[in-house]
């Protein structure tokens, strides 16, 4: 990669500008990614890898500023703090008390956490600079092994560019719904606190029901969730509104050239008319969610979403208004469009490990911030034969989560559960 200057400054991308003024305590725009390995961390090496990684990865050694109309990214000389992990996870960062890094670095025992705020980046970028520590640190740690690594320098090549403005369509039109969504009903849990339930699935023996079905996996494990938020929570609570599951698309799929490492992504919306479309039965779920992915997971559609979001940013009248006025807007717009959404699902999908490094990892993990509003998210990654599928939730309640691995089991997909322990942990015996 070409050495960016280090007095630089940036805007940023068109996804990005909307995160910090929405931002708070309450709507983090946090997500996390971590790893298993199979000894415990030291927190010197751990320092030292973050240290190297970030020499390769200048687009995350940066601190937010305001400016008048739009806040922007300028080089951050302060070295990023490295802690044991104490609180919840995706909790918002503030950066001032975190040497203005728009990242947390923690660790536990043998597990290593970055947690990233949205700005800076996504989900398929952050998790590039996350494995970047990871090799790092497996090299540091077993320096005998890794001798003819420590020597060299693993190359890496990245843009900052915004690829959505690169990449928008002027002409298309918004195909976004007018429908609000079924918003989980429930108590939340006091405190702040966030659950984190893992359920590590058999990928093997899911792939296979996969097959046997006709669909991905992304696909089953949708139409599965929304199947245990339909049992455990819509007909409990006699829900008429649709579920409306989001899930996030990696553009750079669909544009190929793009190397940034900037927030590239856009999503689709499935919209589970339950009792209208009489969908009550798991095997129309699993038809549904086949039916509108087919229609929804297109690039013209995907184009199509993308751009109305970008004309939102580029509107004329919204870039002329002061950000201290805008944050007054967006917050409160922002919370109103969160009423269109009642879950959210990101598969990052395999972590495509460098094969060297493999038998020093036990898994990979990734978390995303639950809202006041979707007030649980799910998230899910792939290593080896170990597909964890994650929920982050604020809801008091661990039912939807218990349905979910129940659903799993009662197919003979073998599922282990692990806990932050915010909830009850759900019985694993059959």
């Amino acid at each position: 990669m070409k050495k960016e200057n280090r007095l630089y400054w940036r805007r940023l991308d068109n996804s990005a500008k909307i995160f910090p003024i929405s931002a708070g305590k309450k709507y983090s725009t946090v997500f996390r990614f971590s790893v298993v390995l199979k000894e415990n961390i030291d927190p010197k090496l751990l320092k030292k890898a973050v240290m190297l990684a970030l020499e390769k990865y200048q687009s995350f050694k940066v601190r937010m500023k305001s400016g008048l109309f739009w806040n922007y990214f300028e080089h951050n000389s302060k070295e990023p703090i490295i802690r044991e992990e104490q609180d919840y996870p995706c909790k918002y960062i503030d950066y001032r008390q975190n040497n203005n890094y728009l990242f947390k670095v923690t660790y536990f025992e043998k597990k290593i956490n970055i947690d990233i705020y949205h700005s800076l980046t996504d989900g398929n970028s952050g998790n590039l600079f996350f494995k970047e520590i990871v090799y790092t640190y497996i090299e540091l740690s077993h320096p005998k092994e890794f001798e003819e690594e420590l020597r060299s320098v693993r190359k890496v090549e990245y843009t900052t560019e915004d690829s959505y403005m690169k990449n928008y369509n002027k002409k298309a039109k918004s195909n976004a719904s007018s429908k609000k969504a079924y918003i989980l009903k429930g108590e939340s849990i006091k405190l702040g606190a966030v659950s984190a339930i893992h359920e590590i699935i058999d990928a093997e023996a899911l792939k296979k029901i996969c097959e046997k079905e006709g669909c991905t996996v992304t696909q089953y494990l949708s139409a599965v969730l929304i199947y245990a938020i339909y049992e455990e929570n819509y007909k409990k609570n006699n829900g008429t509104k649709p579920i409306k599951l989001c899930i996030p698309v990696n553009l750079k799929k669909y544009f190929p050239s793009s190397k940034t490492m900037s927030n590239f992504f856009s999503y689709i919306t499935l919209e589970a008319e339950m009792k209208k479309d009489k969908i009550d039965t798991f095997e129309k779920i699993l038809q549904f969610v086949k039916d509108d992915f087919k229609k929804r997971l297109t690039e013209e559609e995907i184009i199509k979403t993308m751009s109305a979001n970008v004309k939102i940013g580029n509107n004329p009248f919204i870039k002329i208004v002061p950000l201290i006025l805008k944050k007054a807007i967006v917050r409160l717009s922002y919370i109103e469009i969160r009423k269109y959404t009642t879950i959210t699902f990101s598969n990052v999908g395999r972590m495509g490990i460098i094969g060297k490094y493999k038998p020093y990892i036990e898994y990979f993990l990734m978390l995303i911030a639950p809202e006041p509003v979707e007030k649980i998210k799910c998230s899910a990654c792939t290593f080896d034969n170990k597909m964890v599928f994650t929920f982050t939730s604020i809801l008091n309640d661990s039912s939807i989560e218990k349905r979910f691995y129940e659903f799993l089991i009662a197919r003979g997909i073998k599922v282990e559960i692990e806990s932050n322990g915010v909830l009850d942990v759900i019985s694993t015996k059959n």
